[in-house]
């Protein structure tokens, strides 16, 4: 399994700010932030499948155009992953005629540009061998992360989260776990911000890797513009000893 970062920063402007999206082999997308947008229209047309980790825009904004640019390019619709939960906030407030037209429904309802497909917490997609899980996470809305297993070995993307026991009780038992990307949107003086939209800060990332039981290259997802270098600074004062790295734009993980 390949998997680049089109983006993983938490808002935009510049060149590398992209909003959460990241691209496994040339068919998959793990959400599908701003960053999807620098796909050229063969890359675009390529994706059968978006796994989201929740409903909001930072993650999801790249849906309605996509569809709307390629669907009339390919011979199956787009497959969109998801908790029942986020399929409704999609449903009622996206794809709703209002904001976006229904791709459901488009051409017709018998050949679709896009379709949903509901998942829970623990269930196992594979898509040609590629096992795709979905874990538990803890924000404001309901959410995930997500497993990705080769077999071979494995990364976690934790989505937007905050503590959460379960998880790492998870994460603890993939024996072949390579990587994990985890999100710290905010820096320690914005702590109560963090714990009211149920991010992470510093801090409380130290404590969440304490949790961790297994050896894994730890890379640091959805900074916050204008904060990326003191929240950095402050996770390696607070977590230097795990080593967790910042997550770049068009990095590589294969696995």
């Amino acid at each position: 399994m390949k998997l680049r970062v089109l983006g993983c920063s938490g808002g935009i402007g510049g060149r590398h700010l992209r909003t959460t999206s990241l691209l496994l082999d040339n068919d998959v997308l793990i959400d599908a932030g701003t960053g999807v947008s620098d796909l050229s229209l063969t890359e675009l047309s390529l994706l059968d499948h978006v796994f989201i980790t929740h409903s909001h825009l930072d993650h999801i904004t790249s849906i309605p155009f996509m569809v709307d640019t390629v669907g009339g390019m390919r011979n199956r619709p787009l497959t969109i992953h998801a908790l029942p939960a986020t399929i409704e906030t999609l449903k009622n407030h996206v794809f709703n005629w209002a904001i976006w037209p229904d791709f459901t429904q488009i051409p017709t309802v018998e050949r679709p540009f896009m379709q949903y497909e509901p998942l829970q917490v623990g269930e196992v997609v594979t898509l040609a061998g590629r096992r795709i899980t979905a874990l538990p996470a803890t924000h404001t809305v309901p959410a995930v992360g997500y497993h990705l297993d080769s077999g071979a070995g494995s990364l976690v993307f934790t989505g937007d989260t905050t503590v959460n026991d379960m998880l790492w009780r998870l994460v603890n038992r993939m024996g072949n776990l390579r990587y994990l990307i985890i999100e710290t949107a905010f820096c320690n003086r914005e702590k109560s911000l963090a714990i009211a939209s149920k991010h992470l800060c510093p801090s409380m990332l130290a404590d969440e890797l304490a949790k961790l039981e297994r050896s894994a290259d730890i890379f640091i997802t959805h900074l916050k513009p204008g904060e990326i270098e003191l929240t950095m600074q402050e996770i390696a004062e607070c977590a230097g000893q795990y080593q967790p790295r910042m997550l770049q734009n068009n990095q590589v993980f294969e696995f």
